[in-house]
């Protein structure tokens, strides 16, 4: 004899996970698409940043040979302050 709510809840429950495997599926998909996408742009924000560390070590290395170009470097912070009333305020310190 068989038992008709047992089978029912099995039916049920057999639904119930695939409903939840497909969510699963899914929410899968688009965690790796987005961490694809964040992974491509790490690369290029990455990239960029050497390219700037690679620019400002080429100007480190041009001031060494033409001094015109220190007060720039000093202003973006490239190159410590030469002289002034902030670093004598600061050695006073």
């Amino acid at each position: 004899m068989k038992n008709p709510l047992s089978t029912t809840v099995l039916n049920v429950l057999l639904v119930v996970s695939l409903a939840l495997s497909v969510l699963f599926c899914l929410q899968y998909i688009m965690v790796t698409r987005e961490a694809r996408t964040l992974s491509g742009q790490m690369a290029h924000i990455n990239l960029f940043r050497t390219t700037l560390q690679a620019l400002a070590n080429d100007c480190l290395a041009y001031s060494q040979t033409n001094p015109a170009i220190n007060p720039i470097l000093e202003s973006v912070g490239l190159k410590p302050r030469s002289g002034g009333a902030g670093s004598k305020a600061a050695e006073n310190r």
